[in-house]
């Protein structure tokens, strides 16, 4: 028997689901171990051997691998608690990333920041300019050199570089992704003075044309890096003390997975990983229950998560932005907001009452946690509300403290306001649930499509608390709520159910129409690269998927549109098709009538995504099928709960999840209580346990 797992590291909570391959599937939950996240890891290891009933050894020894995921790197690099870097660049060119493209005042802005001239500001900036510096080389467009490498500069640069304290350094020369001879011979001169320095490519991290995103992308990979090496040689090291037996893996934002002594060196691919678990999760899950269209949500402690899945992929983008400056990283997108169960309320200088983003996390915590924290949260307002059990999370495991969430919200939001602890309660919900819905609404109606023709996915440890009301936000009519052992652990399962997956770029610019070999010579290349990557993981795959694609646009535009390529030869049949293509899912993006094939199209960027397909697909075992939906055996009481200030405290249903079988029906308002969260079932729906042990969440026709 092995078992595969998979550990979600949350700011406030480690989650952590494992599957034997053979329909038994358990989940756990720890609360996380800042700084030594590693000890959090550990923990809810613990908790799944527990249910085991086996030593975390004899079950580690037992184990395939282990998907792991983590926001340490993204918050990182968002807080900017990262050492200080060098950067070398091509003589004339080091202060691109200063001026930043004239992006830096606007990329990643509301459009409320964006109306605040006078508050933009480009401080942020990357590396001190002490430590930036040029070196003497030139290569060309076509990847020719026109200027040598000078290398006695570069040694002196580097030993510059070297005395001041810095020990890892990005390199990023002009039009290296044509031609990476003098970015490599500059790794070697690094090494020669001291092989410790960790040192990054732009050729390797991101060879894709547009100087300032690839130096910015190659800047913060350095930045997280080393810290990513020593944090995953750490847990390693202690798993392996424990008989692992099987590979550590390590989630990336492209929604796969890549071997841990791989991830440092593009250390980037992993900023959204934890991210994207929920939304590989509910990819398979979809699969399982035949739903296509959904909009993945996942709230946890810190942060409020959303993905989509369209015609059953999700959907991905070949770019973010962290701190206003563009990286390029191929990923599935997902948009976040400071919207967890421990965010903060306060109110704003104008007597608003906001929600996060600041949160409580595990440190202190919120207030009901009794951990010193004094702060009023989401959940501090949830359990006022009666939505929350007094007698804690985690089946009990976590006290939760009435009187000082009751305190929290008097002093910090009730006073202030003129309310009652009570309404101010409401109103942080309230608030909660609106603020979701819009980002629900932001990212499905500004993708073009209706919110309509999608099914909810809600999961974390808050978000089935508030998931009923967020989805009538926006007009979805359903909501699955994935329940049983992977709950608030849905992400986790997401990391256990995914595969290996790498990618590779490389930018060729050229106007259609595109000569098929030149075309096909770039995929075999970047074919080539992923293949072998893929044998490096130390894995055996039951087969592996290559997908083709290049980034394209209408000459003299910088939106880029990623589109599909067959595999095989080609010839300008299938170019030309390519085209076709290209315009479709243009217009798609930009209305009918946008596109302007007289401009010319242009391809940017090739890449190729290779998929290693592991042995495991972790499904949801079947539940038991109920004799009636009477859903009375698992009813467990009555307490007095309020889901709306308007209607006030009403008397609540409470049902207890274990007692529930597939076919059982309730109508709201309702609490189901799981071990890991809780569910809310709102006034005016209806609640059904389907034959995974999910519950679907229906409004009621009026």
């Amino acid at each position: 028997m092995a078992y595969v797992i998979g550990v979600d590291v949350g700011g406030t909570f480690t989650d952590a689901v494992l599957d034997d391959g053979d329909g038994l599937l358990i989940g756990g939950k720890s609360p996380s171990t800042p700084p030594d996240y590693s000890q959090g890891v550990m923990d809810v290891l613990q908790v799944l051997a527990d249910q085991l009933g086996q030593p975390l050894d004899e079950m580690l020894a037992n184990t395939h691998h282990i998907a792991h995921g983590t926001t340490s790197s993204l918050n990182a690099l968002v807080m900017g608690n990262v050492p200080d870097v060098g950067f070398l660049t091509t003589k004339g060119h080091r202060d691109s990333i200063y001026i930043m493209n004239v992006e830096g005042r606007y990329l990643g802005r509301s459009p409320e920041q964006l109306q605040n001239v006078m508050a933009q500001s480009k401080s942020h900036g990357l590396v001190h300019k002490r430590h930036a510096l040029e070196v003497t080389e030139r290569v060309d467009r076509d990847g020719r050199v026109v200027v040598a490498l000078d290398e006695d500069e570069v040694r002196a640069t580097v030993k510059t570089l070297l005395a001041d304290g810095i020990t890892a350094i990005a390199v990023s020369l002009l039009w290296s992704f044509r031609n990476p001879a003098h970015e490599q011979r500059i790794r070697d001169l690094v090494h020669e003075i001291d092989p410790t320095v960790f040192v990054a490519l732009s050729s390797e991290v991101s060879p894709r044309i547009r100087e300032f995103a690839r130096n910015a992308t190659t800047i913060m990979s350095t930045q997280i890096g080393p810290g990513l090496r020593d944090y995953l040689g750490q847990l390693e090291g202690t798993l392996r003390e424990h008989k692992l037996a099987g590979p550590l893996l390590v989630m990336q934002s492209n929604g796969g997975a890549v071997a841990a002594s791989e991830a440092p060196g593009n250390a980037i691919s992993t900023v959204g990983s934890v991210l994207t678990g929920g939304v590989v999760g509910s990819v398979s899950l979809g699969r399982q229950l035949g739903h296509s269209n959904i909009i993945a949500t996942d709230a946890g402690g810190t942060t409020f998560l959303v993905g989509m899945i369209v015609d059953g992929e999700p959907v991905r983008s070949s770019s973010t932005v962290i701190n206003h400056h563009p990286i390029n990283v191929p990923t599935l997108e997902v948009h976040a907001i400071g919207a967890g169960g421990g965010a903060i309320a306060w109110i704003d200088a104008g007597g608003n009452l906001q929600i996060g983003p600041h949160s409580a996390q595990a440190v202190p915590g919120p207030a009901c946690y009794g951990q010193g924290g004094t702060e009023p949260t989401n959940t501090d307002a949830n359990l006022v509300l009666g939505i929350l059990p007094e007698r804690g999370l985690l089946g009990g495991r976590k006290a939760l403290d009435l009187q000082l969430a009751r305190e929290a919200i008097r002093t910090k939001i009730a006073e202030p306001l003129g309310l009652s602890i009570e309404d101010a309660a409401a109103a942080i919900y309230a608030v909660q649930n609106a603020q979701t819905g819009d980002l629900l609404r932001k990212t499905v109606v500004e993708a073009g499509h209706d919110p309509r023709n999608f099914i909810v996915y809600a999961f974390g440890g808050s978000g089935p608390a508030h998931c009923g009301a967020y989805a009538q936000e926006i007009g979805v009519s359903q909501v699955v709520v994935p329940l049983g052992q992977v709950a608030s652990a849905f992400s986790a399962y997401g990391l256990a159910s995914s595969d290996i997956v790498l990618a590779k770029e490389l930018s060729d610019p050229a106007a259609l129409p595109l000569d098929p070999a030149r075309v096909e010579q770039n995929f075999k290349v970047l074919e080539e690269q992923v293949r072998e990557q893929l044998d490096r993981q130390g894995l055996t795959f039951s087969s592996v998927v290559l997908e083709r694609e290049i980034d394209m646009r209408y000459a003299m535009q910088l939106a880029e549109v990623a589109t599909p390529f067959p595999s095989g030869s080609l010839t300008s049949t299938e170019v030309a098709a390519a085209a076709e293509t290209f315009e479709n899912r243009y217009a798609e993006l930009y209305g009918q009538g946008s596109g302007f094939r007289e401009a010319g199209i242009q391809a940017i960027t090739y890449r190729v995504r290779g998929t290693g397909v592991l042995p495991f697909t972790p499904e949801l075992p079947e539940l038991e099928v109920a004799a009636s939906k009477d859903a009375s055996a698992a009813h467990v009481g009555v307490r007095k709960v309020c889901l709306d200030g308007r209607q006030g405290y009403v008397d609540t249903d409470i049902y207890d999840y274990s007692g529930l079988r597939a076919g059982h029906m309730l109508k709201g308002p309702a609490i189901i209580e799981v071990p890991t969260t809780t569910v809310v079932v709102p006034h005016g729906t209806t609640g059904e346990i389907d034959r995974l042990g999910n519950l679907t969440i229906t409004v009621d026709p009026t």
